[in-house]
């Protein structure tokens, strides 16, 4: 940590997608195999509309192959993928047309609701076009009129996955190839809603109406524990995007919604605080001194609670104090205000369906603090 805040104030380094790395070595590939000439790097055009040239680390071919590979630089964005080989290889095919898939750790699509239908290698969309479009330029720039086929591979990719959802998803096999700007943004929350959204589409489409959203780790492990029988796309890793998780199964139409986590963060969605990132909103200790009152906790316990120092302090508080109902209390509050925030969709998107929000509030090791449940009524 510097003294002053220049390293805290530099901004980070954004990196660049397995889509965008995919795209440059399928583009060195080709080029590789027309002039049969080794390729050393890769300009490239990414959805964003900046041009970037990638190296190209290793480049081999033959009459009718040719292969390249990019090393991916997620820049400053804790990314399972950084550092990846991503190769791409290409073949000229028989007929016309531009053919892409996925080789060895690229997993393959086992479950409905993704951008890729069920069989397909795990390239999405954006990454698919980049792939064309760039195999088409070389192609027009040659004055060729051939068909090609390109297989994306990631050779660690099977154990890359293991530190991703992909699995959970019913991505099997390997990693996804992604990207919708070309570009990683360090720390991107549109990055994570989307995939919060993402597996909420796939709960839907495995038939799934009850959800259980979680704060992290722990309390999905404490979640999947109270209901063994919900298979395990319902599960879904919400992280602080409490809000937009609760208006996304709301929009899909799920019935019902678990939330599960501790006290530091539902004791802001008891408030009605739907991002609860530590940096977004503090924990507000005179609120919690009225649920503890609401509770029936002692007057001198109630007036401790505001010289608490964080809301695990008060928690563990009205543990010792035995004041059980002080959790409930919380719980109830929670939702209902994420009712509210799931009935805040707008006339467009008004809720089809009765709306079932159960909260269960867990301690930091794991054991049940408070549960309730409320119904919309409609």
């Amino acid at each position: 940590m510097a003294d002053g805040g220049e390293k805290e104030t530099k901004p980070l380094r954004h990196g660049y997608t397995t889509g965008a790395c995919a795209t440059a070595a399928a583009q060195a590939a080709l080029e590789a195999l027309i002039v049969q000439e080794s390729q050393t790097q890769a300009t490239i055009r990414l959805p964003i509309g900046q041009d970037v040239t990638f190296e190209i680390v290793a480049c081999a071919y033959a009459s009718d192959w040719a292969s390249a590979e990019v090393i991916k630089d997620g820049g400053d964005d804790p990314d399972a993928t950084h550092g990846a080989r991503i190769i791409s290889e290409v073949f000229w095919r028989e007929g016309p047309g531009i053919e892409i898939d996925g080789g060895v750790g690229v997993g393959r699509v086992t479950k409905p609701g993704l951008p890729v239908d069920v069989g397909q290698a795990a390239i999405n969309p954006v990454p698919r076009k980049m792939i064309r479009e760039a195999v088409e330029a070389v192609l027009n720039r040659y004055e060729l009129h051939r068909g090609v086929r390109v297989v994306v591979s990631v050779p660690d990719g099977e154990e890359i996955a293991k530190k991703t959802l992909n699995a959970r998803l019913g991505i099997l096999g390997g990693i996804s190839i992604l990207g919708t700007r070309g570009i990683v943004v360090p720390f991107s929350t549109a990055a994570y809603k989307a995939s919060v959204a993402q597996a909420i589409r796939v709960a839907v489409k495995g038939g799934c109406s009850h959800v259980v959203l979680s704060t992290g780790g722990r309390s999905e492990k404490f979640g999947m524990e109270l209901y063994p029988e919900l298979p395990e796309e319902a599960f879904v890793e919400m992280g602080d995007f409490v809000g937009f998780a609760i208006q996304q199964c709301a929009r899909q139409g799920i019935s019902k919604i678990t939330l599960v986590g501790m006290m530091g963060k539902f004791s802001k969605v008891a408030q009605g605080v739907m991002m609860v990132h530590s940096k977004s909103a503090s924990v507000d200790f005179g609120f919690l001194a009225r649920m503890a009152e609401e509770a029936g906790a002692p007057e001198d316990a109630v007036k401790e609670i505001l010289e608490a120092n964080t809301a695990a302090q008060v928690g563990d508080q009205m543990q010792a104090l035995g004041c059980t109902a002080f959790f409930d209390v919380m719980s109830g509050h929670c939702c209902r205000e994420s009712l509210g925030e799931a009935g805040a969709l707008g006339p467009e998107a008004k809720l089809r369906t009765p709306l079932e929000v159960e909260t269960v509030i867990i301690s930091m090791k794991g054991a049940l603090l408070g549960r309730k449940s409320m119904t919309n009524e409609l």
